[in-house]
């Protein structure tokens, strides 16, 4: 029995030494082998960690040489464009300048030629413009001063014109109206019907039946009526010569522009004596002399 007992202790002493002896190195191993693996993955750790500061550092070099870039090209483009705004200016500028200096210069160029050449009107220009409106050939001669005159005479002769005109219409109805009337009412029964128009010919003082039939009455009505007429005809003659002396005028001031006339202008009356020779007898006289 004992026998059985110390075999069973061998036993079971034999099968711990020999699960030590198995288990050990396993265990080992499987430390060892974690232990590896920590470390592998450790150094993995550590890589990644590494690469990826690598990375992360080159993607923060690369966005500040973005930055960098984007400042540098805003910069170049923001001078492009003040150096692009000044030379367009400059040249604005100088355009500007060149055109005033151009037209100056042209101004000079017109005063150089009108000192140069003097102002020398055209006689027939001169005429069309009379012709075509009052006073234009005289403003083309430069002859301002004959305004007035030409624009007096012709307002005179067109108010000359508008009274006879009016004059001569309030005749001629009055003469017609009472020659009407007269033959209407041989009576002079009826001077409810009797025109006011040549009544207001006659003095209130004056009763117009008395004047109906008046033969002389009715005579000075035609021949006021003929008198205006002819002045009213020759106020339209008397314009058409105003305007045709205008025309004439602007002609002969343009023809005689450059008339050379000498500022000494004078005039010089000295006696004159012959004496008696054989040819012919004693003689006296004067002689004149004007200088212009």
């Amino acid at each position: 029995m004992n026998q059985g007992v110390k075999s069973k202790h061998f036993r079971g002493i034999h099968w711990i030494v020999f699960l030590l002896t198995v288990a050990t190195p396993v265990i080992y191993g499987q430390v060892q082998v974690k232990t590896e693996v920590d470390s592998l993955l450790l150094k993995g750790d550590t890589v990644k960690r590494g690469e990826e500061g690598e990375i992360w550092g080159k993607m923060e070099e690369i966005g500040e040489r973005g930055e960098e870039g984007e400042e540098g090209e805003e910069g170049e483009e923001g001078e492009e464009r003040e150096e692009g705004e000044e030379g367009e200016e400059g040249e604005i500028g100088e355009e500007g300048e060149e055109g005033e200096m151009e037209e100056i210069g042209e101004m000079e160029e017109i005063r150089e030629m009108e000192e140069i050449i003097p102002f020398k009107p055209k006689p027939k220009t001169a005429t069309i413009a009379a012709a075509l409106f009052p006073g234009l050939g005289q403003v083309y001669n430069r002859q301002y001063w004959k305004l007035p005159i030409v624009y007096g005479g012709l307002m005179g002769c067109l108010y000359a014109i508008t009274w006879n005109n009016k004059t001569y219409s309030d005749y001629k109805e009055a003469y017609f109206s009472i020659m009407k009337d007269a033959k209407a009412d041989p009576q002079a029964e009826h001077p409810e019907d009797w025109s006011d128009r040549w009544q207001v010919f006659i003095p209130g003082s004056v009763d117009p039946a008395t004047r109906l039939h008046d033969t002389n009455f009715q005579n000075n009505l035609k021949r006021g009526k003929d008198y205006f007429r002819r002045y009213r005809e020759l106020s339209w003659i008397i314009m058409i010569a105003v305007y045709g002396i205008t025309v004439a005028d602007a002609y002969v001031d343009a023809q005689m522009f450059d008339f050379d006339v000498s500022p000494d202008l004078s005039l010089h009356v000295t006696p004159f004596f012959l004496p008696e020779t054989i040819c012919h007898s004693r003689s006296y006289g004067i002689t004149i002399c004007m200088n212009f």
